[in-house]
């Protein structure tokens, strides 16, 4: 920034990744190829001292996601540490793990809701998808958190596997009382882009998934709200990145470093700061990994003339590199980018792709270990 730009405005949301490690080993994850070890993962004192830090920043939200957090033996700590900073928390979790006790001490320690991971309505399905036997205890979780008088929200990352199951998956939302559904279309980060041959679904399964959520919404007058997240490999619209870069949220890794967006971390010249090295305000003011596609001043045509140029942002600076090798050109998920080709060859060879998921290992994340 010059000294006469204004300032920028101040996130309201964090998504706090505790750990790599993960019971799961689901082959759309978008965390790194590359995990943190468990011995690189912050430690109670620095979460507290990052959730105190984002509620002067103006964070008044947070996800505790990973991975799996519950493998973090001090997650009542670091919640509790939120609660005192004044941001309200939010769990996101497998399920795996997750007993009467343990909720009881997040709940005492100021937990306000949970998002509950679900890959099919189907066990079976859904345990292979994982990769391990776990449906069953997530049915387990889900009837604990409404016991416990939380909010419950499923998160289920639609693919090529389980869009035909939508229908169900609703169904099996409804029998479990959740309040909020997230029908999330798979984004091809991480291990997802690994695996993105193997994830891209059909354009009829996607109008099919479409029209079931909107017959759905339709029909339940009372029940869960459905949030459909559009894929943005099919409508030729990009979509903007978390807000804007540098706009509204932030990410903090398990090992400290800090992030525009969770995919960030794949801009192989971004150079993050780390939260061990920089204050937090100052990594969102003045950090040139959060400056470098703030706004719209870096945008070159077509962003640069385009009349939603601050509506999508140029779309997503992580996807514009994985398909073209360089994070500042225009998204090709957009029908107006000149790489727009690329995105059109790959949906229309998701038509008959037979390709086989490759799973997500705990790698170097570290040994996962499911007792808790």
């Amino acid at each position: 920034m010059t000294p006469t730009d204004p300032p920028p405005s101040r996130p309201w949301a964090l998504l706090a990744e505790l750990t790599h490690a993960c019971p799961l080993h689901c082959g759309y994850c978008s965390n790194p190829l590359e995990l943190t070890r468990r011995s690189r993962e912050l430690t109670t004192a620095q979460w507290t001292d990052v959730l105190r830090q984002a509620g002067d920043l103006g964070v008044v939200q947070t996800h505790l996601s990973g991975g799996e957090p519950l493998l973090r033996r001090d997650l009542d700590e670091i919640v509790a540490a939120a609660e005192t900073a004044g941001i309200y928390t939010q769990l996101v979790t497998s399920g795996v793990g997750l007993d009467r006790t343990r909720l009881h001490a997040l709940c005492d320690a100021g937990l306000k809701s949970v998002q509950l991971s679900v890959q099919h309505a189907d066990p079976r399905a859904s345990d292979r998808i994982g990769g391990r036997r776990s449906f069953a205890e997530k049915e387990r979780a889900a009837e604990l958190v409404r016991a416990a008088g939380l909010p419950l929200g499923l998160n289920v990352v639609l693919h090529r596997e389980n869009l035909d199951a939508v229908d169900a998956i609703i169904e099996l939302g409804v029998s479990w009382g959740v309040d909020r559904i997230e029908l999330a279309n798979v984004q091809f980060y991480g291990w997802g882009l690994l695996n993105r041959g193997a994830l891209l679904p059909t354009r009829e399964q996607l109008a099919g998934a479409r029209d079931t959520v909107q017959r759905r919404r339709e029909r339940l007058s009372t029940g869960p709200e459905l949030v459909w997240v559009v894929p943005d490999h099919f409508d030729g619209v990009a979509k903007p990145c978390m807000g804007g870069w540098g706009a509204v949220s932030l990410t903090v890794t398990p090992d400290g470093t800090v992030l525009p967006c969770p995919a960030a971390a794949s801009l192989p010249d971004l150079d993050p700061p780390n939260i061990r090295d920089r204050p937090l305000d100052w990594i969102w003011d003045h950090s040139e990994a959060f400056t470098r596609y703030r706004g719209t001043d870096w945008m070159a045509d077509p962003c640069r003339s385009c009349s939603r140029r601050d509506e999508d942002f140029g779309g997503c600076r992580c996807q514009a590199y994985a398909l073209t090798g360089d994070a500042a050109r225009t998204d090709p998920a957009c029908r107006l980018s000149p790489d727009h080709g690329v995105i059109r060859a790959l949906t229309d060879g998701s038509e008959g792709g037979t390709d086989r998921i490759r799973p997500r290992r705990p790698g170097r994340g570290g040994a996962v270990r499911t007792r808790v």
